[in-house]
């Protein structure tokens, strides 16, 4: 498993760029973009160099981290997966394509696509301190995502909120083109994050495509309203994180909804634990998400080593491990 904080390389060059600029307005450039995300879900207020750094510094961590948790699902449920090439669609600043890097050494081929002049030019400054990110190829014209070749892995970490609900269905379709084996969609972990999701997810099941994580199959989702799939990856926050937020606590926990499609069915699926679990002297109570729907899994303590296995189980793991 790759652990979800950034790299030493990405932390050293995001903070070799802080240096030479004042944090008061880097930290105002980074609320403003905070407050447009937040009413709009678009990049509109990232406009300049500096507007690029105040995000990458705010959202790459988090980012990272919920890509990570994601990849390392994908990893457990297809172990032998090794992709040649990736497609990062949406990339910002390279996020994806870092997490993507770490979990994946057979990756060499990195085509990036954001049409975000300023999250392009940071993309490849910060791609020259990897070995392979050194040579990722970016476009940002509006017809890139027609014209790019299909690659073995693609990735939109989210991005189909920040299109129009009538473009949705047309990205997902075109993200399921150009994938040649396997699709990560991620999303914020709201109910409407999730909503897109499984609105997704849908979609591509009827175009043949099968679920490999989180979901243990491809039948509808079993939750019910005012429930919603999502997860949690703590991280600990930077310095230059703490300080351009204003936080007082050393981490910070991100929420996130995802879906990993592949062409071909997975050997082998994996249930889910959907929230964290009580454990308690008597047993360990679990919420499952498993082939047959919903269940919460009572592991008792007198059966020992079961017990402490259960004991393990996270939020978002498979619990067969």
């Amino acid at each position: 498993m790759i652990r979800p904080t950034l790299p030493s390389a990405l932390r050293t060059a995001l903070d070799a760029k802080l240096e030479s600029l004042p944090r008061d307005d880097i930290a105002a450039r980074a609320g403003q973009i905070s407050k447009t995300y937040r009413n709009s879900g678009n990049s509109r207020a990232i406009a300049s160099p500096a507007d690029a750094l105040a995000y990458a510094l705010v959202r790459m961590p988090a980012t990272y981290a919920a890509v990570t948790a994601c990849l390392n699902a994908l990893v457990e449920a297809r172990p032998g997966f090794a992709p040649d090439s990736l497609l990062d669609v949406g990339a910002g600043p390279g996020t994806a394509s870092w997490a993507a890097a770490g979990n994946f050494v057979s990756l060499k081929n990195f085509m990036l696509l954001d049409i975000n002049a300023a999250l392009q030019k940071l993309a490849l400054d910060l791609g020259r301190e990897h070995s392979r990110l050194s040579a990722m190829t970016c476009r940002r014209d509006a017809g890139a995502l027609d014209e790019v070749e299909p690659a073995d892995l693609v990735i939109a970490s989210y991005l189909i909120g920040e299109v129009g609900e009538n473009e949705r269905r047309t990205l997902a379709e075109h993200l399921w083109t150009k994938t040649r084996d396997t699709l990560l969609v991620v999303e914020p972990g709201t109910p409407a994050g999730y909503a897109r999701i499984i609105e997704l997810r849908s979609d591509l099941i009827a175009k043949g495509a099968h679920v490999a994580a989180p979901c243990p199959h491809d039948q509808p989702c079993p939750l019910l309203a005012p429930d919603w799939c999502h997860f949690a990856q703590r991280l600990p926050r930077l310095r230059a994180h703490i300080q351009l937020k204003g936080a007082e606590l050393p981490f910070e926990d991100e929420k996130f909804s995802y879906v990993v499609l592949t062409r071909e069915p997975p050997a082998k699926r994996f249930a889910r634990v959907l929230a964290p679990p009580a454990v308690g002297k008597v047993e360990v109570a679990a919420k499952l998400c498993t082939a047959d729907g919903v269940e919460i899994a009572k592991v008792p303590r007198r059966d020992k080593t079961a017990y402490a296995n259960a004991r393990r189980w996270r939020w978002g793991d498979a619990p067969t491990k």
